[in-house]
Order: C-alpha cells, then structure tokens, then sequence
C-alpha cells in the first residue's frame, strides 16, 4: 500500500484543528488552574484580584486552618458515607424500577398509569416546605438518611436507565423466559451486565450530586457533626465559633482573605471527583452514545 504525503491543505486543516481544541481543552484547564493559585496565594494579592495563574506570595494556610480544622475529617467521612450508601440506594432502587417498566402493557397491567405517576412528579415538585414537614414527620430531622431519602429515586435516571434496558434484544429476554429463568435471574445475569456504561453513567450522575450537594444538610440537620462536607465548608465562614478555633487558627484566618478561603474549600472539594472520574469516563461516554441508539 502506497501512502501518499498530505497535501497543505490538509496539513493545514490539521494544525488548525489542533490548534482550536488545545485552546478549547485550555479555556477548561485554566478556571481550575486559577482557582488553585489564588488558594495558595497571600492575602493582598487575592484580594486585590492580581492572581493569575501563578500563586503570589505562596502559602498553605488556607488548607492548613480546612484540613486542621477539628470537624473537617469528619465532614469528609460524612460525605464520603453519604456518596456510598446514596448512591448505593439510588442505582438500586432506579434499576429495580426501571425493568419492570420495559415491559409492555399487557405484560405489566397498569404500566401506564405507573408511568404518567412518575412524569407528573418531574413536571411538579412537592416544594421546599412540604418536603420540610414530610421529613420532620418521618422523624428524619438531625438523621443522617434525610440527605438520602428525599431523592432515593431520580426519575430522571429511572427514564434514561429504562430507555437503555429498551435498547437490548428483546430475543435475550424471550429466550431467557422460555429456558425457565426467573426476572430475578433475568436481571441479575443478562441486563445489569449488559448494561454497565449505563450504570456507572448514572453511578457517576448520583456520586456528582450526592458529594456537591450542600442545601439539604442545612435545613434537616441542626448537628454541625452531621454535616457533610459541603455543608460544612459553606458555613464554616459564615458561622465560626471562636469559642472552638485556637490563637493559631485566628492567626491562620487573619492571613487568609476570603478568595484564598474560598478557592481552596473549592479544590478540596472538586479532588475526590477528579480522581474518580477518569475510571468511569469510558463508560460515561459509551453510555450516553448507547443510550441514544435504537433497534
């Protein structure tokens, strides 16, 4: 096989394309890059905006007075409790929910009428305050599950996880049956495993929004100890209890400006999922692609 030298115009289409996707991949470097500057930046030069991309008078000491901080470690723990039994819960719940749902009418009578149950509650919400009385009336107040029960089941997912299933030979399903397989057997052997890019898509939707999530533990949880991370970083400004903080924290805070504080409560934040997000990228992308083919 003959293979023959590009033309310049090709050559030229190449650098240009490479060109505008190093910028692109760029202008989503530089906001993280930035922020981590500023957090490892001094005081005047993060208030006065002078930070770039490059800390100016580098030091730690906001993530000194974060991770030293007496309830950190345990916010962390919480939130990391919190991402493992939420989304835990969730896949199962939106799994064991959606396959019952692929099947037709008059397999599953009433399915219809299941269906339009689900899409109204993601047309209309409950509202903040009702939700409010229902978890207090449940006696999940200062309980640990009210960062977990009010959203077990994203509808969303349920749909999107119910339209992937629909994507699967329904031969595999047929035969299964007829060989005597239960739905148990059926799910647990043949969809589930078919259908991980899926899963670990929706895995990495529920993990997202169960470690960002800061709104619910601060109107169900009046226990600073139960407080997940997010929670805890946003009000650790707002409410400092100087009757809990040491000379040296104060010294700590009198260096650190709010930009500084609040660029490094950011990047602790963001690393866990950094870190796990290129584990399932493969299976994110291949799960939105599959999700949208149809037989």
């Amino acid at each position: 096989m003959i293979v023959r030298d590009k033309s310049a115009a090709s050559v030229t289409f190449d650098i240009v394309n490479y060109i505008f996707l190093g910028l692109l991949a760029a202008t989503c470097l530089m906001p993280l890059l930035h922020m981590l500057a500023v957090s490892l930046s001094a005081r005047a030069p993060a208030s006065a905006g002078r930070v770039t991309f490059w800390p100016i008078g580098f030091h730690l000491d906001a993530y000194s007075y974060i991770i030293n901080s007496h309830l950190f470690l345990n916010a962390f723990r919480v939130s990391v409790i919190r991402v493992v039994v939420g989304v835990s819960i969730q896949m199962s719940l939106v799994v064991l929910t959606a396959y019952p749902l692929t099947r037709e009418p008059e397999e599953l009578p009433g399915r219809n009428v299941i269906m339009w149950y689900f899409f109204f509650t993601m047309l209309f919400a409950g509202g903040l305050i009702p939700t409010f009385l229902l978890v207090r009336s449940l006696g999940l107040l200062d309980n640990f599950f009210a960062l977990i029960l009010p959203v077990a089941l994203p509808v969303y997912s349920m749909v999107i996880m119910m339209n992937f299933f629909r994507t699967l030979p329904k031969s595999l399903y047929e035969s299964a049956m007829i060989d005597g397989a239960s739905h148990w057997v059926i799910l647990g052997r043949i969809f589930i495993p078919l259908s991980k890019p899926a899963v670990a898509t929706l895995s990495l939707f529920s993990m997202v929004f169960h470690w960002n999530e800061w709104f619910m533990g601060s109107i169900y949880l009046n226990d600073y100890y139960k407080w997940p991370l997010q929670t805890y970083l946003r009000q650790l400004l707002q409410n400092i209890d100087f009757s809990r903080i040491t000379l040296a924290d104060l010294d700590l805070l009198r260096r650190v400006s709010d930009r500084t504080f609040v660029s490094a409560q950011l990047f602790v934040a963001t690393i866990p999922i950094l870190a796990v997000y290129p584990f399932l990228q493969r299976y994110f992308v291949k799960g939105i692609v599959l999700g949208s083919v149809k037989e």
